[in-house]
């Protein structure tokens, strides 16, 4: 018996260094931007701005000045990263970007709840002409997605085979655009459509939806309450909830699939809040990286703005 448990535990230890080197070998991101110029801004965006007569400078500013003035929303913005484990520094960078470059920011928090008690109660629907998005993923072609357990899984699932088995093609005899999931079948107002404090989408409000309703309460969503899923987002409070879960998810997904740690470079969160798909951006940094070569994830121009003003941004807190 005693020899029996002196193999165990040479075994148990055998295994325990085999641990150590895989989570040694997390690399830290560095801080700061890796492009010494800020990268060129989208048209779309120059053009939106243009058309309001305004200037990324102005909107910075705007924005800026409503966190600094609110410290409720600031203390909401701390008790929410500290429940998903994150630094409060990324949440104010993908507000900032957000409201610099997509949308301009209201003068006070509670404009964002009046304009969200807009949206109670009114009748919206998910779908594509005359078919639901619910009708839509009962389709056999999504049949593969039936056993994911998360609804970040499923939703990544459904998007894949969308890419793969519908954009731009004609199915059963109906033609689908060759354009976004999201764009297709969750913006029923206009293209672009993002909305609330964190201007969030309704496809990664859906994705997200497991880990809010497990960290912070809050009911999941159903593609089939569309009405159900603007009220989240819309919500200040609950759209905060929603933006800490995709930083959290972004931050998971470059540590365990490129082995990278990108919590420390809000820049980089900030970027991927504006593009999505981390997992598939961190699947091509692995890739990239797989010659033994080290290469760093890199900040669009919303990321670069927030680690540019990263000092000033986090003296609001």
């Amino acid at each position: 018996m005693v020899r029996l448990t002196a193999c165990l535990f040479v075994i148990a230890t055998l295994c325990l260094a085999v641990a150590r080197p895989a989570a040694a070998e997390i690399r830290m991101v560095p801080e700061g931007n890796r492009h010494a110029e800020q990268p060129n801004v989208p048209g779309a965006s120059v053009r939106r701005t243009k058309a309001g007569r305004t200037s990324f400078d102005a909107k910075y500013e705007k924005v800026r000045d409503l966190l600094a003035s609110d410290r409720n929303l600031i203390a909401k913005i701390k008790q929410v990263s500290a429940a998903y484990g994150i630094e409060p520094i990324h949440m104010i960078g993908a507000i900032v970007g957000e409201h610099t470059y997509n949308v301009d920011a209201y003068d006070r928090l509670q404009a964002y709840y009046v304009k969200a008690a807009a949206y109670a109660g009114n009748s919206f629907r998910f779908g594509y002409n005359d078919e639901s998005v619910g009708e839509f993923v009962q389709r056999p072609q999504f049949h593969s997605c039936a056993g994911e357990k998360t609804s970040y899984a499923l939703w990544n699932c459904r998007e894949r085979v969308w890419e793969r088995e519908f954009r731009g093609r004609v199915v059963g005899g109906k033609a689908f655009p060759n354009n976004r999931f999201g764009a297709v079948f969750f913006q029923p107002f206009f293209a672009g459509q993002t909305f609330g404090l964190g201007q969030i989408n309704p496809l990664t409000a859906l994705m997200m939806t497991d880990m809010v309703s497990r960290i912070s309460g809050y009911s999941r969503l159903d593609e089939n309450n569309a009405a159900g899923v603007y009220a989240a987002i819309m919500d200040p409070d609950v759209s905060l909830a929603y933006m800490a879960a995709t930083i959290r998810h972004s931050i998971d997904a470059y540590r365990t699939i490129a082995g990278v740690d990108i919590s420390n470079n809000p820049g980089i969160t900030a970027t991927l809040y504006n593009v999505g798909n981390p997992d598939r951006r961190a699947a091509a940094l692995a890739a990239r990286n797989a010659g033994g070569e080290i290469y760093w994830p890199e900040e669009n121009y919303y990321g670069w703005l927030v680690n540019d003003r990263r000092a000033e941004l986090e003296a609001l807190l």
